[in-house]
């Protein structure tokens, strides 16, 4: 993993116009929480060789617009941290269109770690969760996924999505636009937006090459012309 190289991209972001930052609208940490054991893989091991990566953003009005009511989601959705726009639901490392590194042996993460990540993916089941399926195979120890992670976050400037949720005849284009507005280093095609079946924004991800640059998703999800609505939470 090439940290000088996220190391540049967030440098990149030094330069941007004061926006927004792809984080929790307001987050405060718990003094302490309990690390969950490590999951049991949901599939084969599979360590294959690395040709880029994807950051994986869910929009988290939408997430919990369904989540409300749910005791696993507390610190995301119950008010216990704060509010929350764009989450980090993790960095994926990427092999070839259908197939992905995943499951790789791992260690466990030590409480405080998870702790002082939950303004960025307010899980300390979900942070668990990525670090065994997708970083253990791309980082020697959970501090460094998280902090690639942090970095490629830290460094796209989201959009007014308020505003945008309110536009009339929103497109997956706008958003795309955007985005590239607001994150000028990024490519049209480095931006899949998923949408759920009715239409509500779930999750953008961004593209990088095997050196973080980023590059061109392998499919764009939502087509440019297609409908989209943003949830914008309370």
């Amino acid at each position: 993993m090439r940290l000088p190289a996220l190391e540049a991209i967030a440098a990149l972001a030094v330069a941007l116009p004061a926006a927004a930052q792809a984080q929790a609208l307001q987050c405060r940490l718990p003094p302490q929480i309990a690390a969950p054991a490590l999951p049991k893989p949901d599939g084969p091991r599979r360590a294959l060789p690395i040709r880029g990566y994807t950051l994986a953003l869910s929009w988290s009005p939408e997430f919990c617009r369904s989540h409300q009511r749910d005791a696993r989601t507390s610190l995301q959705c119950g008010g216990q941290l704060g509010r929350f726009g764009f989450i980090l639901h993790g960095l994926w490392p990427e092999s070839e269109p259908g197939r992905w590194p995943q499951w790789c042996s791992s260690k466990p993460i030590a409480a405080e770690t998870l702790r002082g990540n939950l303004c960025m993916t307010p899980s300390a089941d979900l942070l668990t969760h990525e670090w065994a399926k997708h970083g253990s195979c791309m980082a020697r120890s959970p501090e460094g996924y998280f902090k690639a992670g942090a970095l490629l976050f830290g460094a796209l400037r989201v959009p007014d999505m308020a505003a945008l949720s309110r536009r009339a005849n929103l497109t997956a284009g706008d958003l795309r636009a955007a985005m590239r507005k607001a994150t000028p280093f990024l490519p049209a095609r480095a931006i899949r937006v998923s949408a759920n079946a009715r239409g509500w924004l779930q999750e953008v991800h961004v593209c990088y090459d095997k050196d973080f640059m980023p590059a061109a998703c392998a499919d764009q999800g939502a087509q440019d012309g297609a409908a989209l609505k943003i949830e914008r939470g309370s």
